[in-house]
């Protein structure tokens, strides 16, 4: 598919500021696809001695350019008030009296040296019900776990539910830090927040290469990354339709199974999150547009290991089905809140995950070399074309299911909600789940903010990309 792209006033809605104008052509096509789908990409100009624009369709970035490196980073803000301090005057509370309340009717919380009654914040928390987990207790191995409470934002509105002082207040002992034992990042990557670790790309680096490196590749996790010896990793594969649990080591998936390579990238829902406060003020990590990357994945395919198990046919061009019952296809992790067990998990619709078209797999390599521990060894999903809060990292269960996954992140993460909805009042059940990405684009080189000369044709570098298998076009 050859053609020549044109642009004039190329608009940026979230980069108002640059307009810029460019030409194209289409003439590259690239990358592994199953049999009647095609990948797409097309290649730009040349611009001084680097590539211009790069692009591979189904969910693909398209990424190249001159890499200039800034560094900086987002962590924890400058607290401007102490929570949990002694304030003289307020009532009181013994740790028997505060443990007795408990439950959603009567939701008691500590910190440090302060006693909160969040009742009334139980059906506001983002987390949902996970809340009730500290009921009566301490709030601070909950908030050494999930380290993006510890901004003044939330301090603030914990104070609100202020309602004494802890009676019998000792000083903790020290909580055993859950991310002692994350892997080292290239600190090139910018950092929005280190516990859990949540890094993107910078821009500059992304237009650099169409595939990006491993150790720039942006990192999203939900949780501490886990350490896993490969002899003693196992997959299990249960639910509908089968009479048992089937086990598999990982060399049963290397060995047993053919490897299929493809090229697909990976994209954090929130990406570009940040570009909407100007319009409105949004919950969650403040993402710029790097939050995405192209990879060559490697490994086996869903489908494949499923029919091993029994699960017969596929859907796809033949619209094939499974048993009627057969609605989802669940994955579970192994990276775990330490303080509730909770491990992180998602799924797919079973006409998405087991269409042979959407190439749906296991991948146990990126980019040639075994996953790195922060991008899911030993083994990940990869749906391209898909969220990627669907590519479960670290995967350790598949389970065939009638419903959706039970898991937060599942049914009170990453949903579908429109700019009039209003966080405290979701409904979160009658939301629908994020599944494929929309079209996103973003423009790279000129960096926002940055001067052009006036007068005559300027090089626009970014990305584009779009979910579902559908091509980017103009």
């Amino acid at each position: 598919m050859l053609f020549r792209l044109c642009l004039r006033t190329w608009h940026d809605p979230l980069n108002p500021s640059l307009t810029s104008k460019y030409c194209a052509d289409r003439n590259r096509l690239c990358g592994r696809r199953s049999r009647n789908t095609k990948y797409n990409s097309w290649r730009g100009y040349k611009r001084r001695s680097s590539d211009s624009l790069l692009g591979l369709g189904l969910g693909s970035v398209f990424v190249c350019g001159t890499a200039i490196l800034a560094l900086h980073s987002h962590g924890t803000d400058n607290n401007t008030i102490e929570p949990g301090a002694y304030i003289p005057g307020l009532e009181s509370y013994t740790r028997a009296k505060v443990a007795a309340h408990n439950d959603v009717n009567s939701l008691w919380v500590t910190y440090g040296q302060g006693v909160y009654d969040v009742t009334d914040y139980v059906s506001l928390h983002p987390g949902g019900s996970k809340i009730l987990l500290a009921g009566g207790r301490s709030l601070e191995p909950f908030w050494s776990l999930f380290a993006s409470h510890h901004k003044t934002q939330i301090y603030e509105i914990l104070e609100k539910y202020r309602i004494g002082n802890l009676k019998d207040f000792e000083a903790p002992t020290k909580v055993q830090d859950a991310y002692s034992n994350d892997p080292v990042r290239h600190a090139a990557l910018l950092v929005n927040s280190y516990k859990p670790f949540n890094a993107e790309t910078p821009l500059q680096l992304l237009i650099d290469n169409f595939i990006t490196p491993n150790h720039l590749f942006f990192v999203r996790n939900h949780l501490p990354v886990p350490e896993v010896n490969p002899r003693d990793y196992v997959l299990t594969v249960s639910g509908l339709g089968l009479n048992e649990q089937r086990i598999f080591s990982l060399e049963n998936l290397k060995n047993d199974f053919n490897k299929c390579e493809i090229v697909a990238a990976l994209q954090c829902t929130g990406n570009r999150r940040n570009g909407f406060n100007s319009y409105k003020d949004v919950k969650g990590l403040e993402w710029r547009e790097g939050a995405i990357g192209n990879a060559v994945w490697g490994g086996l395919r869903l489908v494949e290991l499923l029919n091993s198990v029994g699960v017969q046919g596929s859907f796809g061009a033949d619209k094939q089905t499974q048993t009627d019952q057969l609605l989802h296809v669940q994955f579970l992790g192994l990276d775990t809140d330490s303080a509730s067990g909770t491990t992180y998990g998602a799924s797919l619709p079973a006409e998405v995950a087991l269409d042979r078209n959407n190439d749906v797999i296991l991948a146990y390599e990126m980019n040639g070399q075994d996953l790195p521990r922060d991008h899911g060894y030993p083994l990940r999903v990869v749906a391209p074309g898909i969220v990627g809060a669907r590519s479960v990292k670290w995967l350790s269960e598949i389970v065939l299911s009638d419903e959706e996954s039970q898991s937060h992140w599942q049914r009170r993460d990453y949903k579908f909600m429109g700019p009039s909805v209003d966080w405290e009042d979701l409904d979160w059940e009658s939301l629908l789940s994020i599944y494929e990405t929309p079209v996103v684009s973003a423009i790279c080189d000129p960096v926002a903010g940055e001067g052009v000369d006036e007068g005559g044709a300027i090089a626009v570098r970014g990305y584009a990309c779009s979910g579902g298998g559908r091509p980017v076009i103009r």
